[in-house]
């Protein structure tokens, strides 16, 4: 695929009937993922910013599939965890062209991450907190690190993803100068990161390049030309109501470069919801009809463990019969199995009229979606199969009930002290 590929898939754009085949040969709930438009998404991303360097932000979605998908694509992958770090690395990343930014990081990770510079030291540690590069020091770390900035403007689609204006994330904006200047005399300092937000469209996207332009003054306090690179993360959003349009990219692309303005240092950018959100949908089967006063309530066997968004953050996941969706519209109310008024997909949606074995489709669940998976109500996890050059593989098979005790019986009655 090219980058002129369509900037948004909605869930009438994808093969019904392959869906269906999917369904009955692999089960329900099942996560289907299109590696292709993983890749053509990406590419559509990059063409919109040829001067940048667009890496992935791997915490959207750490699945092999889309991090060997995107490496194919010659994306550089940025990773939010140790954990991401090895997950990139068994994919095929080289270590050297990876980004670990460190947020509050467990000792384990700052030691993986300290252990593997020492061998790849073309690894860029990014740290939020100056105990951050003090714990670096104390392993006796000097090699490549990055700050994270606080630039006090959060942007998004829900207070909990503002991450600009959250005190918890990065180096408070006024205390960045004075900082490099220290750490310039104890590491490689190349970089300075911020990241506002995630999910921003249209009615976001002013606060969001104002905050982009912040950032970019302070990389010329400190000195744009003694750096290698200013990462101005990611954040950019797909529209997952159907009459959301998509951003456009190019304009976007022009808006950004605006704000960033003159700068010496090579600008990055690190989407992440807006290469894999769309590229992936779950199908679920009814498997109750019931008619109340207030509402029609179907049943479904997805639930919150398999898709957590909308309890988590309220979120809009559009909804498609994919057994009759040439059916009448009829407002229903869709939840899942968990015994918790928050397991609920839809409330009084507008959906071709479902009946008891018919396949749903919830849509743009690529992003936060199978990462967020659980096994709340002891339910296994469900499996994931990709779609890549009209070939469909098993990437995560379905979990049973031997893997939800495996840790328990793997203990056994070993003492604790």
């Amino acid at each position: 695929m090219s980058s002129d590929s369509p900037p948004v898939r909605r869930l009438s754009d994808w093969d019904h009937d392959r869906l269906e085949r999917l369904a009955g040969a692999h089960g329900t709930p099942l996560y289907v993922l299109d590696v292709d438009r993983v890749k053509a998404n990406y590419r559509r991303f990059s063409s919109a910013f040829p001067d940048a360097h667009v890496m992935y932000a791997a915490k959207a979605h750490t699945g092999r599939a889309v991090l060997s998908g995107l490496l194919d694509a010659d994306a550089d992958i940025e990773c939010a965890a140790a954990g991401e770090l090895r997950r990139a690395i068994d994919a095929g990343a080289d270590p050297n062209t990876l980004q670990y930014t460190a947020v509050n990081p467990p000792d384990g990770d700052l030691d993986y991450a300290v252990e593997l510079a020492a061998e790849n030291p073309g690894l860029t540690i990014t740290g939020g907190a100056e105990d951050t590069f003090d714990r670096l020091e104390d392993r006796g770390y000097d090699g490549r690190v990055a700050i994270r900035i606080n630039p006090g403007i959060g942007t998004g689609h829900h207070e909990k993803v503002a991450t600009g204006k959250d005190a918890k994330f990065g180096i408070p904006y006024d205390d960045v100068p004075d900082l490099a200047d220290d750490l310039r005399a104890r590491f490689d300092l190349v970089g300075l990161h911020a990241h506002m937000g995630s999910g921003v469209l249209r009615d976001d996207l002013d606060d969001h390049c104002r905050a982009i332009a912040k950032v970019a003054d302070l990389a010329r306090d400190v000195g744009d030309s003694d750096l290698e690179f200013v990462d101005f993360g990611g954040g950019f959003g797909v529209p997952y109501r159907e009459e959301t349009e998509p951003l456009d990219m190019q304009a976007v692309g022009e808006q950004v470069r605006e704000a960033v303005g003159d700068l010496d240092a090579q600008v990055k950018l690190e989407p992440g919801r807006y290469v894999v959100a769309d590229a992936e949908l779950i199908l679920t089967e009814a498997n109750t009809i019931k008619e109340t006063p207030a509402t029609t309530v179907v049943g479904v066997d997805a639930s919150l463990a398999t898709l957590i968004r909308p309890a988590m953050f309220d979120s809009y996941h559009p909804i498609r019969n994919i057994s009759a969706p040439e059916r009448d519209d009829h407002p229903v109310s869709i939840g899942g199995p968990c015994c918790t008024s928050a397991d609920v997909f839809a409330t009084d949606r507008p959906v071709a009229r479902p009946e008891r074995t018919d396949l749903l489709a919830i849509g743009n669940a690529g992003a936060y979606g199978y990462e967020l998976a659980n096994q709340f109500h002891s339910q296994p996890r469900p499996a994931e199969v990709a779609i890549e050059d009209g070939d469909v593989r098993v990437v995560r098979r379905r979990e049973t009930m031997a893997d939800v005790v495996r840790v328990e019986d793997e203990a056994g009655d070993e003492p604790a002290e």
